[in-house]
């Protein structure tokens, strides 16, 4: 059997080398793989992340579409607590340097040093989307008529802030610099990288508040700031399955990388992850408000931990932690995310028909 296909036309003739096509397609690796200038898609080795990126495409919403008159009012007027309105400020002020920290690592790190260029696609459309949560951060801002300054202090001055974004960003720095892959340890830096952004931070850092702000969206309150939420719940969504199967990617096709210590490894970082988490909860949640407490949201995020690294074939940290939330089930578990904004009610619409204020049964 030939291993050339000749195609000819008038008098030109192509002869297309399917053995170097094959060659090709094989040398596809998350890393180490067939270096190249050019970006060449196909064919796909990868299906998943060109799924997860066409799902991401689909999923594109900008927040200038979303109205904000009715937060505005409330944000004015006497029917808002100073706990609401500090969930509020403590959602921003953290975001607002969260979302430009997992972008800055996504761009600088790990799209870096991959080689598939299906892989390098979807790490383009998650920076993509970190930078549209970044702007709907500073729409909240300008919408609401806050002091930009006094989220930056937020940012710099609250200590429980600052110690999470340092938790991450500490790893991030690391791996600026010319790294040799070829080396199990370097590769371990890398995974764990993959794992404390997708799985600690995005997957389980973020939930606290997200519970937060959609409780007070339940209850019709910042219906603008809810509903952009609820956006950035879905994309979170898929930027966590972009990276736990880039992380199963990575462990397949190096296994050397996943020794019973460096899981271990990965379970204490989910635990430190967790643990500052719980502290940041009681700061933005000091007193009982919106019908939650601090101590339901600590045991929520103990079973939002053990569901990500259960789905990363690692042990749990507690095991039989259940889900306090029931109302929260549809909106934020790992389980329903996928399906939370399906139909045509919650799919990505112009501001004309974002006419709903809350969740209905339906929702939740």
């Amino acid at each position: 059997m030939s291993d050339t296909t000749t195609i000819t036309l008038g008098e030109r003739t192509f002869v297309l080398d399917k053995e170097k096509a094959e060659a090709a397609l094989a040398s596809k690796k998350v890393i180490n793989g067939r270096e190249t200038m050019f970006f060449n898609i196909l064919p796909l080795k990868y299906q998943w992340a060109y799924d997860l990126y066409k799902t991401m495409k689909s999923n594109h919403w900008e927040p200038e579409d979303i109205q904000m008159q009715k937060d505005v009012e409330q944000w004015r007027g006497s029917e808002i607590s100073d706990v609401e309105r500090w969930i509020i400020k403590m959602g921003i002020g953290y975001f607002s340097a969260a979302e430009g920290i997992v972008g800055d690592n996504i761009l600088h790190v790990v799209r870096e040093v991959v080689t598939a260029p299906e892989l390098k696609l979807v790490l383009g459309r998650h920076a993509h989307e970190e930078n549209i949560h970044a702007d709907s951060l500073v729409y909240m801002i300008s919408s609401l008529g806050l002091n930009p300054h006094e989220c930056e202090a937020m940012f710099e001055d609250v200590p429980t802030i600052k110690a999470k974004n340092n938790f991450v960003v500490s790893n991030s720095r690391e791996l600026r610099r010319d790294i040799d892959l070829t080396v199990s340890e370097n590769k371990q830096a890398l995974a764990k990288n993959i794992f404390m952004f997708g799985q600690v931070m995005e997957g389980t850092q973020f939930y606290g508040l997200f519970g937060m702000i959609l409780s007070l969206y339940r209850q019709n309150k910042f219906p603008g700031i809810g509903q952009m939420f609820r956006y950035t719940l879905r994309d979170e969504s898929n930027h966590i399955e972009v990276f736990r199967n880039l992380l199963n990617a990575l462990v397949t096709e190096n296994p050397d990388i996943w020794t019973d210590e460096f899981q271990e490894d990965l379970r204490q970082t989910m635990a430190e992850g967790v643990r500052l988490e719980k502290e940041f909860i009681r700061d933005c949640l000091p007193v009982a408000a919106v019908g939650l407490s601090a101590d339901e949201f600590e045991t929520y995020i103990d079973y939002i931990a053990d569901r990500r690294l259960v789905n990363c074939r690692l042990e749990p940290l507690t095991g039989n932690t259940e889900n306090p939330f029931p109302w929260l089930s549809e909106a934020i578990d790992l389980k329903k995310e996928q399906n939370f904004f399906e139909g045509k009610v919650t799919e990505y619409q112009k501001a004309s028909s974002l006419e709903d204020t809350g969740y209905d049964d339906d929702d939740l």
